[in-house]
């Protein structure tokens, strides 16, 4: 499948693993929607829904900067008509953005639950549903949902029940939407990598540069992406993808360019 002149729709692509996804398909000359709430910098974070615009136009595609909060349903028709009015239409949603909150129960606070399910669940059904309407038009429409495999082991959820109740919520959605619009011959799966990837959440919530440099760059996941979404509609759907099975599939096994540090023992993310 060609990505030219296709219109992907990317929530949290103003840094990380959204935008990295971004510039991959921008390489391949698609149309970017960067779907975000930043449009001042912060330090901690970096980059902005109009920063992110200017590389995705350096990468070769054409970039939409669209301030969007995924918890205001009205923002959400918004950009989605922004989109539309801009680029005609909608071939690819990625569901990227989350909150994240690794916390037991009794140090989980009503507007931190509300957050992670605001965003995660409630954020990306909402947003897919304003799609849909658009991706029946597309002649190779594609959800990915960055989610985890649903696996009910309890390790997953004794420490921080909240946080997976929403991520495998996010993956819940992928699963429904891919039987409910098969018919409609759009996909719908998740994505999930096997370590931890390099990104500001992981630096400043989860392990610092400990962590980062037991990680990988944002890049395999977009690769993952990549590949995912140039195969069929019609097909590839309803699956719950590990980037690295994603990559050998493809005949791609060495993965040591995608190490933060090479040769670095690896740290195996959550819910593998």
């Amino acid at each position: 499948m060609s990505f030219q002149n296709k219109t992907a729709f990317i929530t949290g692509a103003s840094r990380g693993i959204g935008k990295a996804i971004a510039l991959r398909l921008a390489a391949e000359g698609a149309n970017i929607v960067v779907v975000a709430k930043s449009i001042e910098e912060n330090p901690k974070l970096g980059g902005t829904i109009y920063s992110a615009a200017v590389e995705i136009e350096a990468a070769g595609g054409k970039a939409l900067a669209v301030q969007c909060d995924i918890r205001d349903e009205n923002q959400i028709q918004q950009a989605v008509g922004k989109t539309a009015e801009t680029f005609g239409g909608i071939d690819i949603l990625i569901n990227n953005a989350s909150a994240i909150s690794l916390t037991a129960t009794e140090n989980t606070d009503p507007k931190r639950f509300d957050l992670m399910h605001d965003i995660n669940v409630r954020g990306t059904f909402f947003v897919s549903k304003a799609c849909i309407p658009y991706l029946k038009k597309s002649t190779n429409a594609h959800i990915l949902n960055m989610s985890p495999p649903l696996n009910m082991k309890s390790k997953w959820f004794g420490g921080h029940v909240a946080y997976t109740m929403s991520k495998y919520n996010m993956t819940m959605i992928a699963i429904g939407l891919a039987e409910e619009l098969k018919k409609y011959n759009i996909a719908a799966n998740a994505l999930w990598p096997r370590t931890t990837i390099a990104t500001a959440a992981v630096q400043n919530l989860l392990g610092g540069d400990t962590l980062i440099k037991m990680s990988r760059k944002p890049e395999i996941i977009a690769d993952a992406t990549y590949y995912i979404l140039q195969r069929s509609s019609k097909v590839c759907t309803g699956n719950t993808f590990i980037d690295e099975e994603v990559l050998a599939a493809e005949g791609i096994k060495d993965l040591s360019k995608y190490s933060v540090v090479p040769g670095a023992t690896l740290y195996q993310d959550l819910f593998i």
